[in-house]
């Protein structure tokens, strides 16, 4: 039996066949057209699984249903998606429907970042253990929480906000209208902002120029730390505190096997997860620090796809 998963994005939309083992037997990949408020969006999905399946021979019989991680407020009852503003889906968008007409198979959805949080847990550094917390840092902070095998959605689908944890009361304003947010200071762009923030410390730096331009980013930052930069060294340290911060708080509460950091900032590598580590080992409870363990994502651009087929299973 086969399932099949599906990562939409504002860019592109991945797509995937897997075993029911969690095995990747096709991949391909179609551009969100968002024109006309992603209108077509849906319907370019659809007729892509059925152009593709038949292209390869891959008979629908044999498919179990489909799965599908989604940006914006997810009804994951109803199937719909409502606030998805990079796709033109500022409305409610009926999806879940759609789908069980075209194909007559169970059809699931859940937000992107859960998704990928289910990705994580089942095939990647989660070691499909049954309590895994997924942190994703790239332009915000996103994440998901797995507890006893389950996604936890609570009673608003708001679970595992994980970047408007506030780390610094009365810190950088955040998006959301409070101040402090995790994603404020462990983003992509929160790194490019503790930077700016921290100018007043900078007596030598590859990075002045950069940041004189306005145009300096994490991975200058982090490749600056790696080169022996001190002024970068200091940022990234004091962006492992905020994360490592932020890690401890979600081990004290939910003492899960693994938390899970990906998203591109991860990309970093130990160099970024061995000072992360330092900082959550300071404040987690003991009993905690000995039975959580962080550790990098492994799956990459896979996680989507992947955690969007085990919705099914």
């Amino acid at each position: 039996m086969k399932v099949i998963g599906i990562d939409l994005g504002g860019t592109s939309v991945k797509m995937a066949i897997l075993s029911s083992e969690g095995n990747l037997e096709h991949q391909w990949t179609i551009v969100t057209n968002t024109e006309n408020s992603g209108k077509n969006i849906v319907n370019d999905i659809v007729t892509s699984i059925k152009e593709y399946t038949a292209e390869h021979s891959i008979s629908l019989d044999s498919v179990k249903g489909i799965g599908m991680g989604s940006p914006g407020q997810i009804d994951y009852e109803k199937g719909t998606v409502k606030g998805a503003y990079n796709l033109g889906w500022a409305e409610v968008q009926e999806v879940k429907s759609i789908f069980e007409k075209e194909f007559n198979k169970p059809f699931f959805i859940d937000n992107d970042a859960n998704v990928a949080a289910l990705g994580e847990r089942w095939r990647g550094a989660g070691e499909n253990e049954e309590d895994v917390v997924f942190v994703t840092l790239g332009t915000g902070v996103g994440g998901g929480v797995v507890a006893d095998g389950k996604l936890l959605h609570g009673v608003r689908g708001s679970a595992g906000e994980i970047g408007h944890m506030v780390v610094q009361p009365d810190g950088f304003e955040c998006t959301c209208g409070n101040k402090g947010c995790l994603e404020t200071v462990a983003s992509a762009t929160g790194i490019v902002k503790l930077a700016k923030d921290m100018i007043t410390l900078l007596e030598e730096s590859k990075l002045k120029e950069l940041i004189d331009k306005d145009k300096l980013t994490a991975k200058d930052v982090f490749d600056g730390a790696k080169e022996g930069d001190e002024f970068a060294n200091k940022v990234i340290d004091k962006f492992a505190f905020y994360l490592g911060l932020a890690c401890s708080q979600l081990a004290n509460a939910l003492n899960p096997s693994f938390i899970v950091i990906g998203g591109g900032v991860s990309a970093a590598g130990d160099f970024l997860l061995e000072r992360v580590r330092k900082e959550y080992e300071k404040f987690a409870f003991p009993p905690v620090r000995e039975s959580t363990k962080l550790a990098l994502a492994t799956l990459g651009n896979d996680a989507g796809v992947i955690g969007a087929a085990s919705l099914v299973l």
